[in-house]
């Protein structure tokens, strides 16, 4: 029997803090061959951590955004199995082996982690909404966390995808794969990361993911009628 081989790819930009123990978390999780963190563009050592910790590191001259450093990250992949996590979870990327089980076990060609209710107030859900829209309209499928990042997938169903640059990567991937047949599942997870609050920097961040969200919807609509 073909054992499946995975790869974790971590996007990572100035999470020097917080690297060493999401990469340390990520050993724990049983089935993954390879770590590599995308260093973008860091200017606070984010890559040199992270290879201490035991990882390997594609470093990126300037940042680029989540979508195109994750671009450059999968072009060189052959595993069977690639785990997208971030660079900020810390101790709770361990939780990721709930995320990949299902996949290694042919249970789902993707499954997205769902997020325990955020611990303080955050936006009003429109980003959210919209991308719950989005992958709707054009799959017919409704996703509880659309937006999630943290994501196991077969390789097969990504390899050729163009990445969206912005907040809207994980909408468009969500809709891509899903046209393709994908199954696609969703499972509750144990995770934090950093969160936005109800400020004024908040808001501008949820701003940035609606109208990125929304050009992703465009893109696909202009698409479709062509």
């Amino acid at each position: 029997m073909h054992e499946e081989k995975v790869i974790a790819i971590i996007a990572a930009y100035n999470e020097a803090d917080r690297i060493a123990a999401t990469v340390n978390a990520v050993k724990q999780v049983s089935g993954i061959g390879r770590i590599l963190v995308v260093d973008d563009g860091s200017s606070d050592g984010t890559g040199d951590v992270a290879e201490k910790a035991g990882a390997e590191v594609l470093r990126l001259s300037k940042n680029m955004g989540k979508g195109n450093a994750l671009q450059q990250a999968i072009s060189g992949v052959t595993e069977d199995v690639v785990l997208f996590l971030d660079g900020d979870l810390g101790d709770c990327a361990s939780e990721a082996s709930k995320i990949l089980g299902p996949v290694i076990g042919g249970d789902a060609d993707m499954v997205v982690a769902d997020f325990p209710k955020a611990k303080k107030a955050g936006g009003l859900g429109f980003a959210k909404g919209l991308g719950r829209w989005g992958i709707k309209k054009f799959t017919g499928v409704v996703m509880g966390e659309p937006l999630s990042g943290q994501r196991a997938v077969r390789t097969a169903y990504i390899k050729d995808l163009r990445f969206e640059s912005g907040y809207g990567l994980e909408v468009g991937m969500s809709i891509d794969v899903l046209r393709r047949g994908c199954r696609v599942i969703e499972i509750p997870v144990n995770m934090t990361h950093r969160e936005t609050g109800r400020d004024f920097k908040g808001f501008v961040h949820r701003g940035r993911q609606f109208l990125d969200i929304m050009k992703v919807i465009v893109r696909r609509l202009l698409n479709s009628a062509s």
